[in-house]
């Protein structure tokens, strides 16, 4: 496999275990999903629709989110928002996040080298 290979999936596996916690992020008004995708992408954490949607479908299902359908004077939209149980969800792993953060800025902090 070459190096730009390597990184990239590397890269696209380290991106994959952030993506709920990021959308649950900016879960606590209703937004629709296209709104939801730009607020992340302005963020500096685009995501694909064939990954977003899913998500919130998958999320819905576990509890963790609750969406209804609106009007609003324009097309049909599904508007998603944390449930309670997303609300707990989002703080404990952002807790998590925070903890698992802090370790590798210790981990990295070496730059890679061995202490002895």
């Amino acid at each position: 496999m070459a190096d730009g290979d390597a990184f990239a999936k590397l890269e696209l596996e380290l991106r994959r275990g952030t993506v709920v916690l990021a959308a649950l992020s900016q879960l606590h008004s209703l937004r629709y999903g296209y709104e939801l995708r730009q607020s992340l992408a302005e963020k500096g954490m685009p995501i694909e629709e064939g990954t977003l949607y899913p998500l919130l479908r998958r999320l819905e299902s576990q509890g963790v989110l609750t969406s209804e359908w609106r009007t609003d004077g324009g097309p049909p939209r599904r508007y998603y928002v944390l449930s309670a149980d997303g609300r707990l969800l989002y703080e404990r792993l952002t807790e998590s996040w925070r903890g698992l953060n802090d370790t590798m800025d210790r981990l990295l902090e070496g730059g890679g080298r061995h202490e002895r």
